[in-house]
């Protein structure tokens, strides 16, 4: 597995540059490590908040904890988990995914013998936003009852990457590190052709990533079905 030091040396050796960095936290004194250092959280950090990139190794499933609602526009107000990058969903407590939810079917135990039975009724996230309160304090707020939220953490075990991820992680991070490093008009040509590398590198961990999960979505309930 890669780690931070690995990433920013691919990284350089993408540009071409020869360097070998040795450390990037705390930088080791060389113009690229200090480069490194300074860019490689912010490439993480845009990586793992990707659009639609749903990580499977950076999602996180937790229960809110409430917080007091100063506005009658919603029902319940939650605080923010503290590694939250980016949020994809808020559920109630008992919805396995973000297709089923579940509820007491009023049939008899011979009929549904289950009790609760997990019904697919489309998708099913409650609306919810994000603000930030007079404290400066990040809010969700929600309609849901005793929320659990689905998102995106900020992981920094490199340990933890997919080889996918590691590889379009090198390529944004080589697109920040170009600039500096080159200068002039060579510097933004190979920032742009990391960029356009790291595109494609991304499209292709996201794809991979899908594989990681699949939910059946069931588009009618049961009672209908078995009629």
């Amino acid at each position: 597995m890669a780690s931070a030091v690995d990433i920013a040396n691919l990284a350089l050796s993408r540009i071409g540059d020869n360097a070998t960095v040795s450390s990037i936290d705390p930088p080791e004194g060389s113009p690229q490590a200090a480069h490194c250092a300074l860019f490689y959280p912010m490439a993480r950090d845009t990586l793992l908040a990707w659009p639609k990139a749903n990580w499977s190794f950076a999602s996180r499933r937790k229960e809110l904890a409430r917080v007091t609602m100063p506005w009658s526009t919603w029902q319940y107000a939650y605080a923010v988990p503290n590694s939250m990058l980016s949020a994809i969903a808020v559920l109630s407590p008992d919805a396995p995914d973000d297709y089923t939810t579940s509820f007491p079917i009023p049939y008899s135990p011979q009929e549904y013998p289950g009790g609760a039975r997990g019904i697919s009724l489309g998708y099913q996230p409650q609306p919810f936003v994000i603000e930030s309160d007079d404290n400066g304090q990040q809010v969700i707020y929600t309609n849901q009852e005793n929320a659990t939220l689905r998102f995106i953490a900020r992981v920094t075990d490199t340990t933890k990457y997919p080889p996918m991820f590691v590889d379009a992680l090198v390529w944004l991070l080589a697109s920040h590190i170009a600039g500096p490093i080159i200068k002039g008009d060579a510097g933004k040509a190979a920032a742009n052709d990391a960029y356009g590398a790291f595109l494609g590198a991304v499209g292709r961990a996201v794809e991979a990533d899908t594989k990681q999960r699949k939910v059946n979505v069931v588009q009618n309930v049961p009672w209908i079905s078995n009629r």
